[in-house]
């Protein structure tokens, strides 16, 4: 075989190996394609079924909300809201350990040797540099002391001030043990301030799942031990409009699977079931010793008709129940829904569509003297003077700005109100609570008659709290008198801050000349 034949062997077999070569190469190609779809398309099923699961979490949380309530301890003990002694640690600071003593030998120069000794000069200049160690350490020596003494001073005085830090946190806190045994005090003796704020603190304590409402009025009748609860229950919408997710490969995407409407609108009866069920169950067990021999409850939706575009509020769900009944019955197995109905509850035809019904005993039936305030506020800014008013408008005025501040308020039927101008309730945990409201329009000094008067209305009212508004001011002897009593004395500069600061009004008070007030108070 000649050279010629042997090259041309040699060059097909290289093109074959490297064809085998390529070959091998465009199958791995493939092969890692095929296994990187793979991954891709199993990691897109595993959120299609993170996201079902999430689905499924929130329904069984939706329809397990009465058993949930049931497994917990119910019951409230007012003692769990006194805060502990909490002491912060001492910091001193690095004011805590003194400077190390300063060592002389650390200044003085090296002794001379005999040789260095023999030099002209050395032994002067020797003694001239002793002489400034000894005087530098002489001032260093000074310099700490005084520092030491700042020390001293700096650490006396940070635990001059840890100790008033200290006394100050017993200072709060056994003020606040001092409110909460006032809230037991009052409770127990069934006032019913008391016992409308332990019912908001037991439902508080069992807070709802995330995206409801947890928004409620309570009111408490003492003559019939009737509590009557205004609660917002979620929109139809808290129901998950999609049953599940599924990867569909031939649209690379994450596809919802529709809820049935149906299913949506048995879930969301059954949820409204048990939250009626589930409020009660929450406040029988929490009525230690029992004041409440009967209760009502009104379930309300509040949202937008998307038909006029209105917010709306409609009741969905009352019932009335005594304890006795109630409490006979077995919460761990029955049907929210036919428990309501063996309660004689009325509940909503379409609870999902808002059908309404007529509340049992509504909140405002309570107190009959509730009646719907005018919203002076509105209209303040074209009559600024506030002495230009007339009564019902002036009190209306204080109602209006009560209610920015944060109160619930209700103006009061004149002819019917003991001299309560307007009620309201303050929803803070433990220092919130009824409010008597009473404005007085003077142009001199408030006699202390009128704040005896607000005292004696606090009383009678059941109140946590009573607030007396004027256009003037006060004298010592209602001041005296205001001393330590649950009564704040607001004046005409606090009446016209309030109102710049809440509501945007910059009024003023200008009494016309005409102006006559009341006979003056001897006591003043």
């Amino acid at each position: 075989m000649d050279r010629t034949q042997s090259d041309a062997r040699a060059r097909e077999r290289t093109l074959r190996a490297l064809e085998r070569a390529q070959r091998a190469l465009d199958r791995a190609r493939v092969a890692d394609a095929k296994e990187r779809d793979r991954l891709y398309h199993e990691d897109q099923h595993s959120k299609a079924l993170l996201l079902s699961r999430a689905l499924d979490n929130r329904i069984e949380q939706l329809t397990n909300l009465l058993s949930a309530t049931l497994n917990e301890q119910l019951g409230f003990n007012l003692d769990t809201l006194k805060k502990p002694h909490e002491f912060p640690p001492f910091d001193p600071k690095g004011l805590s350990s003194p400077e190390p003593p300063l060592s002389l030998e650390r200044y003085l120069p090296k002794k001379l040797s005999f040789l260095k000794g023999l030099l002209p000069g050395a032994k002067g200049r020797y003694e001239k540099s002793l002489r400034l160690a000894n005087e530098r350490y002489a001032s260093d020596v000074e310099a700490q002391s005084e520092r030491e003494e700042t020390r001293k001073s700096k650490l006396t005085a940070a635990r001059t001030k840890y100790a008033q830090e200290i006394v100050e946190i017993r200072r709060k806190v056994a003020a606040q043990h001092k409110e909460v045994e006032g809230l037991k005090h009052d409770y127990l003796s069934a006032a019913p301030n008391a016992i409308n704020r332990v019912c908001e603190l037991a439902l508080k304590a069992h807070p709802e799942p995330e995206g409801f409402p947890e928004k409620f009025k309570l009111g408490y009748a003492p003559e019939s031990k009737q509590l009557v609860i205004e609660y917002d229950i979620p929109t139809f919408e808290i129901v998950p409009e999609v049953l599940s997710h599924k990867y569909v490969k031939a649209q690379n995407a994450i596809v919802p699977v529709a809820r049935s409407l149906a299913e949506r609108r048995r879930l969301y009866s059954q949820l409204v079931a048990s939250i009626a069920l589930r409020v009660l169950n929450i406040i029988f067990s929490s009525d230690h010793p029992t004041h409440i021999d009967t209760l009502v409850f009104n379930g309300y939706v509040e949202t937008i008709d998307r038909g006029t575009g209105h917010q709306v509020r409609k009741c969905i769900v009352t019932l009335r129940t005594t304890r006795d009944v109630f409490m006979s019955v077995d919460l761990r197995n029955v049907d929210p829904e036919l428990c309501l109905k063996a309660l004689n509850a009325e509940v909503s035809r379409s609870p999902a569509e808002l059908v309404p019904v007529r509340p049992v005993l509504e909140l405002n039936m309570v107190d009959p003297r509730f009646i719907q305030e005018a919203d002076v506020l509105s209209t303040l800014d074209q009559r600024p003077n506030l002495m230009e008013l007339t009564p019902s408008e002036f009190e209306s005025l204080i109602t209006n700005l009560f209610e920015k501040m944060g109160l619930e308020t209700r103006l009061t039927q004149p002819s019917r109100d003991g001299g309560v101008d307007c009620v309201a309730f303050d929803p803070r945990p433990i220092f919130g609570g009824k409010v008597v409201i009473q404005a007085k329009r003077y142009k001199n000094t408030v006699g202390v008659s009128a704040v005896r008067d607000l005292f004696g209305t606090v009383q009678n009212e059941g109140a946590s709290k009573g607030i007396l508004v004027t256009t003037s001011g006060y004298g010592k002897a209602s001041f005296d008198f205001a001393q330590g009593k649950p009564l704040e004395l607001l004046s005409g500069s606090n009446l016209l801050y309030l109102l710049a600061n809440h509501s945007g009004v910059e009024a003023k008070i200008e009494p016309p000349e005409s102006w006559k007030d009341p006979e003056p108070d001897s006591g003043e």
